[in-house]
């Protein structure tokens, strides 16, 4: 969802303060109406349910200036459930805040069933604000969503409605220095400071001790980058999102709803029916996780190559397309300011073309779905932030890729060490060009 200058603000003051883990996204709407809701013990776990059972949860994390969003997400989601059967659960983990207490249920013909508490879950965060980002928080939902309604092998999915700033990273214990996703500033302090985030790798960590997902949809800013879908390959089967900023309504849940559940070319109605509501305003891209490992390796292979152009600087980014601008006060292009870069667009500009056509070949086998739009939304006005780089097709890839910068510049010295906590870094290597 399109980004307020107050996320921009939370991402500059995270990077200072550090430098002394899809996933709603990015705008700052309210909406006073919460769903009612009848809190209960939580039941057993029902048996295992007949052949063609279905889980879908819907993370809402709210915990931000996008509850009113979300809120509006939720109703759409109950309006999605009336065109679902028996054997489809689609259950919603909603946290809003200053709303009271988070609570997870069952949507089910339009109406919220089953609700239950995290306190009567006996689930609470480390600091006993039911962040939506804490890993103990996440896992324990997530347990027991799909303990209380469990599917069939290979038929769960996870969507994350959230702010999310990509593969960007730092400790997790450290206030205001955390990102990725689900950012959550507690009940009392709506300051950068008390914000804080899930890093992509925690997630992946906490998405491993669940069933294996069908799909994983981040409904959240920038995430559609190779980093993240590396990180997260050994967790679903497939990965749905964009590389860019999410437009604040997020996706239209309650045409999608009944997609989540379909067989065979699910992906495909997902993105068609987003790609509609947005009218063509947002890059989105559907992956296969399981070709993320040729990927990788095709990816080492070209870098070599790479940096034998490059030599000993770095790669001038000039002219290439990027996701998003970190930095509000330039009124002109500065690369400075720039991480989410279009992973293709880089390569093609650097790596010889026999290497690059192998490259491409390897990401074309993983991007199995892939809409491109020469502009997207965005609060940062387009012809300055983005004026250095026109979108074609020959350019546009769909997935972002980090590509290490001079350290004595902007927030690169930052950024370089950061991408280190990555197994991309590694399965790439990158390192080939520090």
């Amino acid at each position: 969802m399109t980004a307020k200058k107050n996320l921009v603000k939370i991402m500059l003051m995270s990077i200072a303060t550090a430098a002394c883990v899809t996933f709603g996204a990015c705008s700052g709407e309210d909406d006073p109406v919460a769903p009612a809701r009848e809190a209960r013990p939580a039941e057993t776990p029902s048996a295992i349910p007949g052949a063609g059972a279905k889980t879908v949860l819907i993370y809402l994390a709210g915990g931000n200036d996008l509850a009113g969003v979300l809120k509006q997400n939720l109703k759409d989601c109950k309006e999605g459930s009336r065109r679902l059967r028996d054997n489809e659960r689609l259950i919603v983990f909603a946290r809003f805040r200053n709303e009271g207490e988070s609570w997870v249920a069952r949507l089910k013909n339009g109406e919220v069933t089953d609700s239950v508490s995290l306190k009567d879950l006996g689930i609470c965060s480390s600091d006993g604000e039911n962040r939506a980002c804490d890993p103990g928080v996440m896992e324990g939902v997530m347990s027991y969503a799909f303990s209380k309604y469990p599917a069939e092998s290979g038929n769960c999915g996870i969507v994350f409605g959230s702010h999310g700033s990509g593969w960007l990273q730092k400790k997790e214990v450290q206030p205001a220095g955390s990102r990725a996703i689900c950012v959550d500033y507690g009940d009392n302090n709506m300051s950068d400071y008390n914000a804080r985030w899930i890093n992509i790798p925690t997630l992946a960590g906490i998405l491993r001790n669940q069933p294996h997902l069908k799909f994983i949809m981040t409904d959240c800013c920038n995430m559609m980058c190779l980093e993240n879908l590396y990180e997260l390959r050994t967790t679903c089967d497939y990965l749905i999102g964009s590389p860019a900023e999410i437009p604040g309504k997020g996706a239209p849940y309650d045409q999608i709803v009944p997609d989540m559940f379909k067989d065979g070319d699910f992906c495909k109605a997902i993105i068609d029916k987003y790609e509609t509501s947005v009218k063509g305003t947002l890059p989105l891209v559907a992956v296969k996780t399981s070709e993320m490992e040729n990927v990788a390796q095709a990816t080492r292979t070209a870098l070599a190559t790479v940096k034998e152009k490059i030599g000993n600087g770095y790669a001038d980014m000039t002219g290439t397309i990027h996701y998003f601008h970190l930095d509000e006060t330039k009124g002109h292009f500065d690369a400075d300011y720039n991480v989410f870069y279009d992973a293709g667009d880089f390569m093609r500009t650097y790596a010889p073309t026999d290497v690059y056509q192998q490259w491409r070949q390897a990401l074309d086998k993983a991007v199995v779905e892939r809409r491109m739009t020469i502009k997207w939304t965005t609060y940062l006005d387009w012809n300055v932030k983005y004026s250095d780089f026109k979108v074609t097709e020959e350019k546009f890839h769909g997935v972002s890729m980090y590509v290490p910068q001079d350290p004595s510049k902007g927030y690169y010295s930052q950024f370089n060490e950061d991408i280190k906590f990555f197994e991309w870094f590694n399965a790439a290597g990158l390192s080939v060009l520090y």
